[in-house]
């Protein structure tokens, strides 16, 4: 069955950065547009960045410039690094198909420090 599992998150302080992983098995991984989500308390989950099949990314306005998504066919992973963080950007991050999404992974949560 489709699993992601996320990992990377921590406390950063204002203007750090971290890298986020995602691990996918049990779907053709390569076939897929990827995103990163990211849920913040008390709101809605918003897609944050997203990277097509063939490697194309695309971000979120507030994010852009500040982060960048790759990915990994060979290992099944996509990642986000994330640069310059700003504690609006507190949040528990996700991965998932970005057209369709599946089962949710547990997420990493990110802290940001101001």
């Amino acid at each position: 069955q489709v699993q992601l599992v996320e990992s990377g998150g921590g406390l950063a302080q204002t203007g750090g950065s971290l890298r986020l992983s995602c691990a996918a098995s049990g779907f053709i991984f390569s076939t897929k547009n990827m995103a990163w989500y990211r849920q913040a308390p008390g709101k809605q989950r918003e897609w944050v960045a997203y990277i097509t099949r063939f490697g194309s990314p695309n971000y979120l306005e507030s994010v852009k410039g500040r982060f960048t998504i790759s990915r990994d066919n060979a290992k099944n992973m996509v990642y986000l690094q994330m640069n310059k963080l700003k504690p609006e950007d507190t949040a528990v991050y996700y991965c998932n198909d970005l057209v369709e999404p599946g089962s949710w992974g547990q997420g990493t949560q990110v802290t940001v420090s101001s």
